[in-house]
């Protein structure tokens, strides 16, 4: 199955976005630990213009540590690019970015003269969390589903820093499907643009090759599973997820899958590592 997802106000999000930059210090971008470079706008870039870029790693507790510090290499190597590894529910985890921002900006972060950040990323990768948990208030609408905030906003942390909230926006032609696969595991992708037993599998797939002891202790299996689908079976079974006949069902045992996964529950996992030349969707 091809995955397709951009609703139409992410096209006008862009929009948004491209006008406000100009007055902006900061731009925070905000990534799923899991997949920074999926989870990451590319359209995004462009847009840049020298501005400072802080790759906020978030959702931390639940990806592969290992593979989190690679990542933070990975960008720090950038010109003009910071990255720090956080949870947004963690007030203790987003200290250090207010530091980081009013460090990075020097000549500003006085009163009247705050630092002008602005929050961009995809949808659910934790963008509002984190600005409610900055802000010590509920300020920005949170959800379990993609695609909640749908304008932008200000908000005065009333620390010196003044935030721009802004819509979560996927770009328009998601060419690298393995990427939106990635997205649709991790729960960024709307789930009218996806089949749960395509991204079960995908996601299956990926962890028995890389996290097969996480697997094994999750579901108790004596054996690893030769293939995804055998191992969507026995999550079924192990789920009791099973329709007449007896015979496992296996939209619902991909969709108990997804659950765990994206929960953390199966264990600390990472679904990408950086490479030297990542593809860049158009």
């Amino acid at each position: 199955m091809t995955i397709r997802w951009f609703p139409g106000h992410m096209g006008k999000a862009l929009e948004q976005i491209e006008e406000q930059i100009r007055k902006i210090d900061v731009v925070i971008e905000v990534l799923d630990a899991r997949l920074p470079f999926s989870s990451s706008n590319h359209k995004l870039a462009a847009l840049r213009n020298n501005k400072v870029w802080i790759k906020v790693l978030n959702k931390n507790d639940l990806a592969d540590p290992a593979v989190t510090k690679a990542w933070v290499r990975d960008f720090q190597l950038q010109a003009g690019v910071r990255a720090l590894p956080l949870s947004a529910k963690k007030h203790a985890d987003t200290k250090p970015l207010i530091k980081l921002c009013k460090d990075l900006v020097p000549r500003r972060g006085q009163p009247g003269f705050p630092v002008r950040a602005m929050v961009v990323g995809i949808p659910n990768v934790g963008k509002s969390t984190l600005i409610n948990t900055l802000a010590g208030r509920s300020v920005a609408k949170v959800g379990d589903r993609p695609a909640i905030t749908k304008s932008t906003q200000q908000i005065d942390l009333r620390n010196g820093i003044v935030l721009s909230d802004t819509p979560g926006m996927l770009w328009p032609d998601m060419k690298d499907q393995e990427g939106a696969y990635r997205l649709a595991a991790s729960g960024a992708i709307g789930d009218n643009a996806l089949d749960y037993t395509s991204v079960g599998l995908f996601a299956g797939e990926y962890l028995l090759r890389r996290y097969p002891g996480l697997l094994k202790d999750r579901y108790a299996l004596q054996e690893l599973p030769e293939s995804a689908h055998d191992l969507m079976i026995a999550v079924g079974r192990k789920r009791g997820l099973l329709a007449t006949g007896g015979v496992v069902d296996l939209h619902k045992a991909s969709e108990a899958f997804l659950r765990e996964l994206r929960a953390g529950k199966i264990g600390r996992i990472s679904l990408e590592e950086p490479v030297a030349d990542p593809p860049v969707p158009e």
